[in-house]
């Protein structure tokens, strides 16, 4: 049984700051074939504005995967988090954080804001096609069914 993807490609939102970062993410995502389309900001309070469809971003996509960077200007990935977190129309929202750090995980458990997964920058290609994957399956095999054979 053949199992193809139907319907649209995924709405990803990348929020990085460092555009060699950024396009070694988006190359990632073109590598591993992952049907998708990116928007890319570049600091907190922009990803928020992003999220909450406000000012320039009033007819923006809904993402279906957040990719937060944890150092970012203006506010923190941290502070974006808790206010995804904080949020009912957006704390179901996946969120997959990419940090340079290890640190960042540890306190982001210990201040129990929930993330879908880490990936320590420099991101690779087949860890970050992996966790995408994943996380594009789980999310997909709740909604669309296998074709009939």
């Amino acid at each position: 049984m053949s199992r193809e993807t139907v319907g649209r490609p995924m709405e990803i939102l990348l929020v990085e700051d460092d555009l060699e970062d950024a396009r070694m993410t988006m190359d990632a995502l073109k590598e591993g074939n992952i049907p998708c389309r990116v928007s890319l900001v570049r600091d907190g309070d922009e990803a928020l504005e992003f999220l909450q469809r406000r000012g320039i971003y009033g007819q923006a996509p809904r993402p279906d995967l957040v990719l937060l960077d944890m150092e970012l200007p203006k506010m923190s990935g941290r502070e974006v988090l808790a206010e995804i977190r904080g949020n009912p129309a957006l704390e179901r929202m996946p969120v997959v954080v990419l940090t340079a750090s290890a640190v960042h995980k540890a306190v982001l458990e210990g201040q129990k804001l929930h993330v879908d997964g880490y990936m320590t920058k420099p991101v690779s290609f087949e860890q970050f096609v992996g966790v995408v994957k994943a996380l594009r399956r789980s999310l997909l095999d709740e909604v669309i069914l296998p074709p009939l054979d």
